[in-house]
């Protein structure tokens, strides 16, 4: 039974846990773990581990997408980024890497270089090149530009669409234009929508009704987040993928058999994140910030959220550039040379299913969980 605590006379609040709140408890069987599978699939693309990359140009350009994608995750390019604003980003890159402050500066100098307007002949190249990269193309367009952009997006060929912004449900109200029907326009559309982020019950719920293949959990909330000081906007990220993953629960039985999965973002540092996120329920994660931390990073090891460049109300610090603590492949599947869980972030997960006896993905979800805070 939901915990929920009056804060006053009339006003209660339901208590909610962070990853760092809850620990995974073994089973009474372990298993060998080369017996143990990582593998993922969304629809029709299958995944050697479930990975999805938080949509950022730090981490994000379409060499480390096609890069991610032949070892087995999912690299997602933000269309609405600089690799679709400027024909070679590189100089931009370069002196958005080469920032040392954190504040205000920071801000404005990330205003001032996402000022520079879309390119639609930019989209197609950029997905083009991911193609011939020979994995599966994904990118991001935000709720408020995806009429605008998703006949260039359609047109360009891709695979997978992730409409994703900090907050995004299945019914916005507007008075002023007309608003993305999110359930029209995935049952128009022949590919898999990948929609979010959502935190609660019933906007996971409602995503799922859309149509939509994949609702991501959470607003991307790690240490260089604002969303809460900002908007006010924090829930913890066990609470939210549980609670995602009853409506999921709820709605395979309403559809007779419907599966929709679920991507968790945000709070997810180690590779023991990674496994706590999944026994609450996800079947992939997006990482973000510790993708910055690989040689190919395209900030060179800086770190932004989309949302930090919002020309009116950024909501996101600039993390400063840190030393890369190996390549892409090392990050994902080691040797590591981390005791904190950083490196290897795959061989950890498959490690944590085997002390715990789960086979695959799904059975780990299964895992019993515990208090520890």
């Amino acid at each position: 039974m939901r915990d929920v605590v009056e804060i006053g006379t009339g006003k209660t609040a339901q208590r909610g846990y962070h990853l760092d709140d809850i620990a995974i408890v073994p089973s009474r069987r372990t298993r060998d773990v080369d017996d143990v599978s990582t593998a993922w699939q969304l629809d029709a693309y299958p995944f050697k581990i479930p990975c999805v990359a938080h949509p950022s140009d730090a981490t994000m350009s379409p060499a480390t997408a096609v890069a991610l994608g032949r070892l087995g995750g999912l690299g997602v390019l933000n269309v609405e980024g600089l690799w679709c604003r400027y024909a070679d980003p590189a100089k931009t890159l370069e002196a958005l890497a080469t920032l040392d402050d954190e504040g205000v500066t920071a801000t404005r100098r990330l205003q001032e270089a996402y000022a520079e307007p879309i390119k639609p002949e930019l989209i197609a190249d950029r997905v083009k090149s991911i193609r011939e990269g020979g994995v599966t193309v994904a990118v991001r367009v935000s709720p408020q530009h995806t009429l605008t952009l998703a006949p260039v997006i359609l047109d360009a060929g891709v695979d997978i669409l992730v409409i994703q912004g900090t907050i995004v449900s299945a019914e916005h109200v507007s008075t002023n234009d007309e608003p993305l029907n999110l359930k029209e326009f995935i049952a128009d559309l022949d590919l898999p929508v990948i929609a979010g982020g959502c935190t609660d019950y019933k906007t996971a719920l409602h995503l799922m009704r859309t149509g939509a293949a994949g609702v991501i959990v959470g607003v991307g909330a790690d240490g260089w987040s604002t969303t809460d000081t900002v908007l006010g906007i924090r829930v913890p990220m066990a609470t939210a993928i549980a609670d995602a993953a009853a409506a999921r629960r709820d709605y395979l039985d309403e559809t007779g058999g419907r599966y929709v999965h679920l991507i968790a973002d945000g709070d997810l540092n180690s590779s023991g994140d990674i496994a706590k996120a999944l026994g609450c329920g996800a079947d992939a994660v997006m990482l973000g910030e510790p993708m910055t931390r690989c040689e190919e990073a395209p900030a060179g090891g800086a770190w932004w959220h989309s949302a930090a460049s919002h020309p009116n109300l950024p909501r996101g610090s600039y993390g400063v550039a840190e030393e890369p603590l190996g390549s892409l492949e090392k990050l994902l599947y080691g040797p590591s040379d981390d005791p904190d869980g950083s490196l290897n972030l795959f061989g950890g997960l498959r490690r944590a299913m085997a002390k715990c006896g789960y086979s695959d993905l799904k059975e780990f979800q299964k895992v019993g969980l515990v208090l520890d805070r």
